[in-house]
């Protein structure tokens, strides 16, 4: 079945859900097109999503499709983009650094990156800030910067290349971006080499072997750096800001954690699942013909998975549009599924936990600022999120 969702951008882009709830009673599986992506397999049923996200007939590595693509530098040799065996060894050599261990570290680090941020807005005379610009963005960006060993003189610039990157502000800004990012990377990885630095993971990346003595390469190197920079922040930017959102627009949700904390795992949790910081995941690409559902996808396609809509498909979870930090979401696929789930959905999970806490502990009153206007949502199929989230106190 094909969707034409052009007539329809702006508003779906607000609000995709009542769109996805339309398809999913139509059948898992639809062609759209979409000023974005046109005549591409998309998949919102939720069993089939959780299928189709761990089927190895569905190709992450773009060269399946014989597609052209400038890797500038290797920015593109990473795990996200890759299929085993390749993908294989380099999610080995990048686990053993990014540890369960080396995350909890980070703990009472985030938490004071947090409370500066918070201190910072909260000095504000006029009681009004944007959410995503004091906190939502500064936190993840820092926390991962540090992790990786990126200068903090750097880090202005890390902001305007990943911002072009995610949502572009005109054309060939985009492509720009990837260059200068790409540059950059290099430069930073061969001066971590010359100079044998160490204690952070970047360093760690650049020395860390395997038994057999397998090791990333420099151009593996940089497109690790660059999956670990982007995705290692961006993701927590929209989990902060997409849950905050949710959660001040439901009072009674709101009181409810604000008078047991107890429940701020699980809500965190249900804010992943309700209005996920990942729309879909990335392109996938058909290598044979597959039967998702009813469905049969040609050879040499592109598919993408819409993780919103398999989160809130009713055959998985009752009332689905209802947002309850007392439901239970397990299973929620908003870090994905299979060998391409989210190496740092620790880390987001974690920097999201205390960024929530923190907020409604510093400031009682919180609320959306009723004066802050009309939200613009970042472009494309890929993320969802708001440029700026106005609030009050």
């Amino acid at each position: 079945m094909e969707t034409d969702l052009r007539e329809h951008a702006e508003d779906f882009r607000a609000n995709p859900y009542p769109y996805y709830e339309k398809m999913r009673a139509a059948g898992p599986v639809h062609r759209i097109r979409t000023r974005e992506a046109d005549g591409v397999w998309l998949v919102v049923g939720y069993e089939e999503a959780r299928a189709a996200l761990a089927d190895t007939r569905l190709a992450k590595d773009p060269r399946v499709m014989g597609d052209w693509l400038d890797e500038s530098q290797g920015l593109f040799s990473n795990m996200l983009d890759t299929d085993p065996p390749q993908h294989t060894r380099l999610r080995r050599l990048v686990a053993r650094e990014f540890t369960t261990r080396r995350v909890e570290a980070l703990r009472p680090r985030v938490q004071q990156i947090t409370d500066d941020l918070a201190d910072t807005m909260l000095a504000r005379r006029d009681r009004r800030a944007d959410l995503v610009d004091s906190l939502a963005f500064p936190l993840p960006m820092t926390v991962i910067c540090e992790l990786l060993g990126v200068p903090d003189l750097d880090r202005a610039a890390f902001r305007r290349w990943s911002n072009e990157m995610v949502a572009p502000t005109g054309p060939g800004q985009e492509s720009a971006a990837v260059a200068a990012m790409s540059e950059y990377l290099v430069a930073l990885i061969e001066d971590k080499r010359s100079t044998g630095r160490r204690g952070d993971l970047l360093s760690a990346l650049i020395r860390t072997r395997h038994e057999d003595g397998d090791q990333l390469s420099s151009r593996e190197l940089v497109g690790m750096a660059f999956l670990l920079l982007v995705a290692g922040h961006e993701t927590t930017v929209n989990l902060i800001s997409n849950g905050m959102r949710a959660l001040l627009s439901h009072p009674v949700q709101l009181a409810a954690l604000r008078a047991d904390m107890s429940l701020l795992d699980g809500a965190v949790e249900e804010m992943l699942r309700y209005d996920g910081p990942v729309e879909t995941a990335t392109y996938r690409h058909t290598r044979e013909p597959v039967r998702i559902g009813d469905t049969e996808i040609p050879a040499g396609q592109d598919v993408l998975v819409s993780l919103a809509s398999a989160d809130r498909d009713p055959a998985r979870y009752p009332d689905p549009d209802r947002f309850d930090i007392h439901r239970a979401p397990q299973g929620h696929l908003a870090f994905g599924r299979g060998i391409h789930f989210c190496l740092g959905a620790p880390l987001a999970r974690m920097e999201g936990r205390i960024a929530v806490r923190t907020l409604l502990e510093r400031c009682p009153d919180l609320a959306l600022d009723p004066d802050g206007g009309a939200y613009e949502w970042l472009p494309g199929l890929l993320i969802r999120g708001v440029r700026t989230l106005p609030v009050c106190w």
